[in-house]
C-alpha cells in the first residue's frame, strides 16, 4: 500500500482537480454540470483496459482502477427498469426511501446503543414492480421523495436474470480472485438509483468489483492514510464506517483534518468496472439530470490475515486494529458512546 501522498498520488493519475475545476477527460455521455461541487482537491482515477500491465500492477497494490473492456456485466447492458420488472421475479427487495438526496445506512441492530438516533432514511421491503411503480409516480410528480433499491441477488430471480448472470465475464473475475488469494464471493448487490442520489463516504472491509449497467456515477475515492481526515462514526454506531463529514459543508472545526483531505475520482459508465480495494473510502453520486442508474457490485473477502506480521503495518491493517480495539473496549466497558473519546487519550496520533 502506498503511504500518503507519495506512491498512491502518483500511481493513482498525476492530473489533480481544484474545486470546481474542469477535468479535460470527459466522457461522451455526461458533463460537469452533472457534478455536485465539494471543497477539496482529487485526481483522477486511471482508465484503462484489463490486459494493460498498469492495471494488473494497480490491483496488485490494492489502488483503484477503472477497466474499461472486462465484459463482466456485458449480458446486463440490456437491464432497465421495464426489462427488470418483467423478468426479475417475484422475490422481496429491500428499497430505501428519503426526502433528500442523501442515503446515509445505518445498522437497524446497532441502534439500541444510541437511542436518540435517527435515521434519515427508511427501508422498506416491496415486490420489483410495487418498486417501479412508486419510483415512476414520483418521477412523474416530480416530488420531493427519492428511492435507492439495494439488493443482493438471490434464488428468487426468474430465469431469464439467472441466464444474464451465467453470462458474466466470470473467467475473468474468478482469475482475480484467485491471483490476489482472495476469500469467496460474499455477494452480488443489485443497486437501482434515481439521479442526483448520494451514498456519503464509507468504506468496506471486503474487496469490490463495481460494475456500472445504466447510467453515470461519480466515484471519489480515498485510501485508507486518510482515516484521520473522514471522521469514521463510532464502531457501535448505526452508521459504523461512514464519515461524519458533510462533504457539501464541512464543519472545519469539528473535523479540522478534513482539510488536508485529497480525493481519487472517476466517473463510470455502462460497461465500466471500478476496483474499489477493501478499506478505501468510497463516495458515490449517481450524476445530476442523468436518469435511473443501475450497477452491480462483486464484493470478495479479502486475503486471510498472514500467519507472519510484518512491519510497518499497512494503513488498512492499522484501521482494522483499531476497529478491534474499539470493539472490545466498548463491550468491556458497557458504554460504546464513550469509547471514541477514551481510544482518543489512549493512542494519539494512532498512525504514528
Amino acid at each position: 500500500m502506498a503511504e500518503a501522498g507519495v506512491s498512491a498520488a502518483e500511481t493513482v493519475g498525476d492530473t489533480e482537480r481544484e474545486e470546481g475545476e474542469v477535468s479535460e477527460e470527459q466522457s461522451p455521455g455526461w458533463s460537469e454540470s452533472q457534478l455536485r461541487s465539494y471543497p477539496f482537491k482529487t485526481r483522477q482515477i486511471p482508465r484503462l483496459p484489463h490486459g494493460d500491465p498498469r492495471a494488473e500492477e494497480l490491483i496488485d497494490n490494492e489502488e483503484p482502477v477503472v477497466l474499461t473492456d472486462t465484459n463482466l456485466v456485458h449480458t446486463a447492458l440490456k437491464w432497465d427498469l421495464n426489462y427488470l420488472e418483467e423478468n426479475i421475479g417475484n422475490g422481496d427487495f429491500s428499497v430505501y426511501a428519503a426526502n433528500a438526496h442523501k442515503f446515509l445506512y445505518y445498522d437497524e441492530k446497532k441502534m439500541v446503543n444510541f437511542k436518540n438516533y435517527k435515521p434519515i432514511s427508511r427501508r422498506e421491503e416491496m415486490k420489483f414492480p410495487e418498486f417501479a411503480k412508486k419510483l415512476r409516480d414520483i418521477q412523474q410528480r416530480e416530488s420531493d421523495e427519492r428511492l435507492y433499491l439495494q439488493q443482493t441477488l438471490n434464488d428468487t430471480v426468474g430465469r431469464k436474470i439467472v441466464v444474464d448472470f451465467l453470462g458474466f465475464n466470470w473467467n475473468w473475475i474468478n482469475r482475480q480472485q484467485s491471483k490476489h488469494g482472495w476469500g469467496q464471493l460474499t455477494s452480488n448487490l443489485l443497486l437501482i438509483g434515481m439521479e442526483g442520489n448520494v451514498t456519503p463516504a464509507h468504506y468496506d472491509e471486503q474487496q469490490n468489483f463495481f460494475a456500472q449497467i445504466k447510467g453515470y456515477k461519480r466515484c471519489i475515492l480515498f485510501p485508507p492514510e486518510q482515516f484521520e481526515c473522514l471522521y469514521p462514526y463510532p464502531v457501535h454506531h448505526p452508521c459504523d464506517r461512514q464519515s461524519q463529514v458533510n462533504f457539501e459543508n464541512p464543519d472545519y472545526e469539528r473535523f479540522p483534518n478534513f482539510k488536508n483531505v485529497v480525493g481519487y475520482e472517476t466517473v463510470v459508465g455502462p460497461g465500466d468496472v471500478l476496483y474499489i480495494p477493501m478499506y478505501w473510502w468510497h463516495h458515490i453520486e449517481s450524476l445530476l439530470d442523468g436518469g435511473i442508474t443501475i450497477t452491480v457490485n462483486f464484493w470478495y473477502k479479502g486475503a486471510p490475515t498472514p500467519k507472519r506480521i510484518e512491519y510497518p503495518l499497512k494503513a488498512h491493517q492499522k484501521v482494522a486494529i483499531m476497529r478491534n480495539i474499539e470493539k472490545m473496549l466498548g463491550e468491556a466497558l458497557g458504554n460504546p458512546q464513550e469509547v471514541g473519546p477514551l481510544l482518543n487519550t489512549m493512542i494519539k496520533g494512532r498512525y504514528n
